[in-house]
């Protein structure tokens, strides 16, 4: 099963990620965002991030989960390549760690800047081998 796919659109970055768990699921739409950004292969894990965050559905916790990921890139240069996360479904909680490095223009290539998540076209599907995240961001 491949992690994610990008997918055309009209002026903006489509991303569908795919995963046996929700967990794998919404870390493989993180690796999409930040292989939009650069290289995630050349990202070391080097330290990370603290993230807890609820919701009030899963899309919501996904976009939340996104928006906080691209804060630290935003705040801090942090590009992540590796994620750790566990959801409860019951109570609507995100709870993980997203590892990475500040971003080097000498290590990691410059892509496209990802300015925003949005709930363009986004969906969340259970399938008969995991689930399938679609989502649109803001580049």
């Amino acid at each position: 099963m491949r992690s994610f796919e990008f997918f055309e659109h009209t002026a903006d970055v489509g991303i569908r990620a795919y995963g046996k768990s929700l967990e794998e699921a919404f870390s493989n739409a993180a690796l999409g965002v930040f292989e939009v950004i650069t290289d995630t292969s050349k990202v070391k894990p080097i330290e990370y991030r603290e993230i807890y965050l609820n919701g009030y559905d899963l899309e919501n916790l996904l976009y939340k989960w996104i928006e906080e990921l691209l804060y630290y890139y935003d705040s801090e240069l942090m590009v992540f390549s590796k994620f750790d996360l566990m959801i409860d479904q019951d109570s609507m909680t995100l709870e993980g760690k997203a590892w990475g490095e500040k971003f080097n223009g000498k290590v990691h290539e410059r892509r496209t800047v990802v300015k925003a998540m949005t709930y363009h076209q986004l969906s969340i599907e259970k399938t008969e081998n995991g689930y399938v995240i679609t989502f649109v961001v803001d580049i």
